[in-house]
């Protein structure tokens, strides 16, 4: 085995130009005669436009060009396409209103676009938007999520009865019924999963160049995904063939979901390049971000868990009203659906699961995909109505769990909402992460805090992840509109150095670093050799892009079959250099060899002689040495684990304090231990953020954003998180070829039960058995105020 092949704690390559400033950003960029571009957004959450006045604006020193939605339509331009469709029960498809790029007619969010500016100067540009009046008519908000389904709420679209985009349901309903009925006891909760803004650390931006002599036109963006946006931009909103539109994604400062969807911006700044025959740029800044970047989460649930008299989980039922926001994102419908719905089962046995959501349009920013994406919102739901099973039957939290958890032998396991577990033992994680957190000796240190006029909590959280989003035939099945197959190129140089085209894409997560690692396994080949190359759409083939922890789960999986028929080719290649049959030379460590023989060639000696063919099976074989491979699972993967979180508590001042996070994470083979070290770090923080600090909020009567800044939205900093505790504990999984798993989202699965299950059992003194997250001082200060009255 190579030293930085797979399972090696190899440092990340890519960060040796992110350090010294060197890396590639879109908002660096400049090109050649450059103009600016300003959106003019709505100050009104929902509002008929009545006239917009851009005379005085046009009339201003370096103004080049302002759009309109008006203009747009005029020009042929479409709506965006949602990329992903659900239906009813009944096979009813869900309402799918225009989405267009600028605001026509009406506007249904704060924030909503409705013109573009484009000037010589950014300033200019600034100047020039402020004096385009838009005059409105402002009509009645829809914020509130129960109220937005209400008799007589305000309409978003006419065509969309009750603000419902569509019901949705999973689960068998009369054998969930019937277990409710013979139930000992039910557990109830109602509880909101908080909306979220994912303020990766690069706002969004776009540049767009056109060449009118060739009519090329190219696209650098802020994008998880470049062949769809091309795909999607190119096919469906401007109507340019494939072959002109070119879609370049550099170097990404963060994602999390929040740049895996196909935006307005990028498709207003392109139709203005072509419309200019120039380049135009577009910054968004961080509070406008606020603003038009798509939100995370935001659901209202009611759950209930049927038990037997010992404490058996019989059935399951979860009614939720899941928040799109005021237009229809990329992928938004499909995540409080189709990746939350199925994952209601959890790491337990329950044997009838039924959930039913309403999935609503309201006048805010659209909610999509934010890093974990319906499978953090179903694990909140498991893990808190457990605890309240617990707590309400007298039952110890950790026992209840241990006899209603799927063993390690049950595996693959069938769960009675759609999924096939490949493998997994939640038993073995949650043992190791009680151990490891010490959870046996938290009595004396909840004494000691006590002693100090100190609450101590100590919170589980089980959780099972789906991942990797595919296969396609079954995401095609559930409404994808496109597949979700990953590909990969391997092209060998005849010096024996390697390139690897690949069609995911890196915000962060150290791609670089472990395909290099995947590469210097499978052929041997130095690890400083090995260039990665991805998210421009001219160079490399198509591909899906990177989100639901798919990048080493289906991207790796092309690599390393594309590898393979390297080094199959290579065999052939150094049977005839050897003069042995095919099935004799075998290969290993860089070197192929005639098996019981001292005759061997290297990669790079059978690199060359697949470029200079002089002693070559020309009859047999093309020259050259590069393998093409495209992966579509058979199944999801299923990462899963347990995390451990003890909390302190100043009933003073409400404030938490995390006194320690403990994680055992199955996250199957692991290539880079370091790697997932830090995005298991990264995505505790981000579920830390969610549970204690983060949450969006909009005033119900104007729908005006509340917490539109840093000022307002908080996030964590390092005094607010301890040293984690994080270790693996893998089962490879079946389902993939190197038994990988997804490791890119497991910590905002796992942590937000476990941190309110600790908030929630230092506060049990007070009769407190649920709280929502988040949970800040001054909403535990009013609990305990609410509690001791």
């Amino acid at each position: 085995m190579s030293d930085k092949g797979i399972g090696a704690s190899v440092r990340r390559k890519e960060d040796q130009r992110f350090v010294r400033g060197r890396g590639n950003y879109v908002s660096d960029m400049v090109r050649p005669a450059m103009a600016w571009g300003v959106f003019v957004r709505s100050p009104h959450a929902h509002a008929t436009i009545t006239a917009i006045d851009t005379t005085q604006a046009a009339a201003m020193r370096g103004v080049a060009l302002i759009l309109t939605g008006a203009d747009l339509a005029a020009a042929g331009v479409g709506g965006l396409p949602c990329g992903w469709g659900i239906k009813g029960p009944d096979g009813t498809p869900m309402k799918e209103p225009p989405h267009p790029a600028l605001a026509q007619g009406k506007v249904r969010y704060v924030g909503d676009a409705v013109a573009f500016v484009v000037a010589e100067t950014a300033a200019a540009a600034r100047d020039a938007a402020e004096a385009i009046a838009v005059t409105y008519d402002v009509l009645p908000a829809v914020i509130d999520l129960e109220g937005a389904i209400a008799p007589g709420a305000s309409l978003l679209f006419d065509a969309v009865p009750n603000n419902l985009c569509s019901d949705w349901e999973i689960g068998d309903r009369a054998m969930t019924e019937a277990a409710f009925a013979k139930a000992a006891h039910v557990a109830r909760i109602k509880l909101v999963n908080n909306r979220l803004i994912g303020n990766p650390m690069e706002p969004r931006a776009a540049i767009a160049e056109h060449d009118p002599a060739t009519e090329k036109t190219t696209l650098w963006t802020t994008s998880q995904f470049p062949h769809v946006v091309r795909l999607l931009m190119g096919l469906f909103v401007l109507n340019i063939p494939q072959q002109n539109l070119r879609v370049v994604a550099p170097d990404v400062g963060g994602g999390f979901g929040v740049k895996q969807f196909h935006y307005a911006e990028e498709a207003v700044v392109t139709f203005a390049a072509r419309r200019l025959g120039r380049a135009v740029k577009w910054v968004c800044e961080r509070s406008e971000g606020f603003i038009s970047d798509a939100h995370g989460r935001d659901h209202v649930t009611e759950a209930a868990l049927a038990l037997a008299s010992d404490g058996t989980f019989l059935g399951m039922k979860v009614e939720t009203i899941g928040n799109l926001g005021g237009y229809i994102s990329t992928f938004g419908p499909n995540i409080p659906t189709n990746l939350y719905g199925p994952l209601l089962a959890g790491v337990y046995t329950t044997p009838a699961v039924y959930c039913a959501v309403k999935v609503v349009f309201t006048n805010t920013v659209p909610v999509d995909a934010y890093r974990g994406a319906g499978r953090p919102e179903a694990t909140f739901v498991v893990e808190r109505l457990v605890e309240i099973a617990a707590q309400e039957m007298g039952l110890d939290k950790i026992e209840i769990r241990r006899k209603n958890m799927i063993p390690k032998e049950a595996f693959p396991y069938q769960t009675p909402v759609m999924m096939r577990y490949d493998s997994g033992d939640p038993l073995g994680c949650m043992e190791r992460a009680l151990a490891a957190a010490d959870h046996a000796g938290f009595p004396a240190r909840k004494a000691a805090a006590a002693a100090k006029g100190k609450l101590r909590g100590i919170g589980l959280s089980t959780y099972i992840e789906a991942c990797g989003l595919a296969p396609s035939r079954i995401a095609g099945s559930l409404g994808a509109r496109g597949g979700l197959y990953e590909s990969a190129t391997v092209r060998v140089h005849p010096t024996g150095q390697v390139t690897v085209l690949i069609g995911t894409h890196s915000h962060g997560q150290g791609h670089e670093t472990t395909f290099a690692q995947i590469i210097a396994e499978k052929l041997g080949v130095k690890f400083e050799d090995i260039d990665i190359v991805f998210g421009d759409t001219d160079r490399v083939q198509f591909g899906m892009g990177t989100y639901g922890s798919r990048s080493l789960v289906v991207g790796g999986a092309a690599l390393a079959k594309a590898s393979d028929r390297v080094v199959a080719k290579g065999k052939k290649i150094a049977a005839h250099l050897l003069e042995a049959a095919v099935d004799d030379v075998e290969f290993a460590g860089g070197t192929f060899r005639v098996t019981g023989t001292d005759k061997a060639k290297s990669f790079a000696e059978i690199a060359l002689a697949a470029y200079v063919p002089h002693d070559y099976p020309l009859e047999t074989l093309d020259p050259g040495l590069e393998e093409q491979a495209f992966h579509d699972p058979v199944n999801f993967s299923f990462p899963s684990g347990a995390h451990v979180c003890e909390v302190e508590v100043d009933p003073d001042t409400g404030k938490v304090t995390l006194i320690g996070y403990t994680a055992v994470d199955d996250v199957g083979t692991v290539i880079n231990p370091m790697i997932v070290a830090g995005q298991l770090h990264g995505g505790i923080t981000q579920g830390v953020g969610q549970a204690l600090l983060e949450h969006c909020v909009y005033d119900k009567a104007t729908g005006q954003l509340l917490s539109g800044s840093f000022q307002d939205y908080a996030m964590p900093r390092a005094d607010d998180i301890p040293a984690y505790a994080v270790s693996t504990h893998s089962t490879p999984s079946t389902d993939t070829p190197m038994g990988v798993k997804g490791c890119g989202e497991v910590g905002t699965i796992g942590s937000p039960a476990a941190v309110m299950n600790a908030v929630v059992d230092a506060l049990a003194g007070y009769g407190i058995t649920h709280m929502d997250m988040p949970a800040s001082p001054s909403r535990v200060w009013a609990a305990i105020a609410s509690a001791t009255r």
